[in-house]
């Protein structure tokens, strides 16, 4: 009776193990790109990320908002999302923010054509100016008859003998393909990237580049040369914050979710695989 009981027993154990072993190969995915989740993307560039998991604090430096106005947070494409009602959150100054020569800002967005103005998702202000050092943003006022078209938007602000210099880069809806771009009203993964070497602007809608070839590579050459103190600020102009702003400067009205800036312009393939990945979850 006992050697019967014995086998039965190593018999569950071994079935055991089986199984367990079987659990641990399901639990395994295929990698993306080469990455099995969306933190090992230029991992090592990665100098801000706010994953909007109920809080809105950035994750690299820990730093809550200092300000918050018409924010909370649902449902996002991953875990939660921050929601916003003609809303934002800023951010006293992350020193990791105050100096990128080279820069990605990746942001998914989930936001209407509102017909009547624009919105910024994303910037990192100068002080007292509308426009920060980098901003990503869509012209939400400009498709008002055709919905789900966005018009998505980077700009950014470089120093050039002392002057500032301007420098924008976006997609072309009436060229059509990619530059179409609808993906307004739905959640999209918008990024804007900078490479201060060849001053190569580029902007992509989910994995795609969408940006309109004949204004990637305008103006000045060289790296971003940032006016400091900056502040980030999610779904608002800088002006929002107190100083004067015109008519036209208000606050989105939508969601966003998993926002990651890197001091680097990602490639192609890391971008499509940092879509992908998040896409998924991961």
């Amino acid at each position: 009776m006992k050697k019967q009981m014995l086998k039965l027993g190593v018999l569950s154990l071994l079935m055991s193990g089986v199984f367990v072993a079987c659990s641990t190969t399901e639990e395994v995915l295929p990698p993306i790109g080469g990455f099995n989740n969306a933190g090992e993307v230029a991992s090592s560039n990665l100098v801000a990320y706010w994953g909007m998991e109920g809080d809105g604090k950035e994750a690299k430096s820990g730093s809550a908002p200092s300000k918050s106005v018409n924010a909370s947070f649902g449902t996002g494409i991953k875990g939660k999302g921050l929601s916003l009602a003609a809303g934002y959150l800023a951010f006293d100054e992350i020193a990791a923010l105050n100096s990128l020569p080279n820069a990605t800002v990746s942001a998914w967005v989930n936001v209407k054509n509102n017909g009547s103005a624009p919105s910024c998702f994303f910037t990192l202000t100068r002080p007292n100016e509308w426009a920060g050092n980098i901003n990503l943003m869509s012209e939400t006022g400009w498709k008002k008859a055709v919905s789900d078209t966005m018009v998505v938007k980077g700009l950014v602000v470089t120093k050039v003998a002392g002057n500032d210099s301007w420098q924008d880069s976006r997609n072309e809806p009436s060229k059509g393909g990619d530059q179409a771009a609808k993906v307004a009203g739905n959640w999209a993964h918008l990024v804007i990237s900078w490479d201060g070497t060849t001053s190569m602007f580029k902007v992509y809608a989910n994995g795609v580049k969408i940006s309109n070839p004949e204004w990637e590579a305008r103006g000045t050459t060289g790296p971003l040369n940032f006016t400091t103190p900056t502040r980030a600020v999610i779904g608002a102009w800088g002006t929002n914050l107190g100083t004067t702003s015109e008519a036209w400067q208000v606050p989105m009205t939508g969601m966003m979710d998993e926002i990651r800036v890197y001091n680097k312009a990602l490639t192609d393939a890391d971008i499509s695989a940092l879509y992908q990945l998040e896409k998924a979850g991961r």
